[in-house]
């Protein structure tokens, strides 16, 4: 049931939430939401992903070697980890991106788990078709993941109570939402969420009694 389907949780850790090196207004206000997703597809037995920044020291991604964005989420520091509140499931795949010098990490399909399988990898081998996406940054992260897994065929729902957004400048959140929505992402909510499953239920017993 819903074998095709899995959750990708889009880098929630410290220092993109409000108090860290580069915070997301806001950022932590997603959190319930982001829980009450992990416990659905738990519940479910679908596959968790959870992509993190893990930059070195020195990257071309800071702006003190040429990059934009301040200096974050270096790996093994209080920053880097996830925020403590979200209730990752046992088995939830992490997915480290940004982790060379010279690599920014926008995309969770940058990202490997600890055994170096890229996420493409992972979904193909347990024939995911349906990424469902929360996470940080609407207008960053989330927006560059779910661009390259719509680019790979795979079907998105982003998860629109359960993002939020930089803002560096005032719209970015939304021309994000609309830019991924043009490029075939469905827009979706917990509720509905819920009840797709409901009816995936459904039919699956249905299928099964009628053999």
């Amino acid at each position: 049931m819903h074998a095709k389907s899995a959750l990708l949780v889009v880098d929630m850790q410290n220092d993109f939430c409000p108090g860290g090196a580069l915070p997301v207004p806001d950022g932590d206000a997603i959190v319930a939401s982001v829980n009450e997703y992990l416990e659905l597809f738990a519940r479910e037995q679908l596959p968790v992903f959870a992509s993190r920044d893990w930059h070195p020291e020195e990257t071309s991604h800071f702006a003190s070697s040429g990059g934009q964005w301040p200096r974050h989420c270096v790996r093994h520091t209080p920053g880097a980890a996830f925020h403590p509140a979200v209730q990752f499931p046992s088995g939830t795949v992490v997915l480290t991106k940004g982790a060379e010098p010279d690599q920014d990490g926008y995309s969770a399909f940058e990202g490997a788990d600890e055994s170096g399988g890229t996420f493409e990898e992972l979904l193909r081998a347990q024939s995911v078709t349906r990424l469902y996406v929360c996470g940080l940054a609407t207008d960053q992260c989330v927006k560059h993941s779910v661009l390259d897994a719509l680019k790979r065929t795979f079907r998105v729902s982003v998860l629109k109570d359960a993002v939020r957004g930089v803002e560096r400048e005032e719209g970015d959140s939304r021309r994000a939402l609309e830019l991924m929505q043009e490029n075939g992402a469905e827009m979706i909510t917990h509720a509905h969420v819920v009840k797709r499953f409901l009816e995936q239920a459904w039919l699956f017993e249905a299928a099964r009694g009628g053999g």
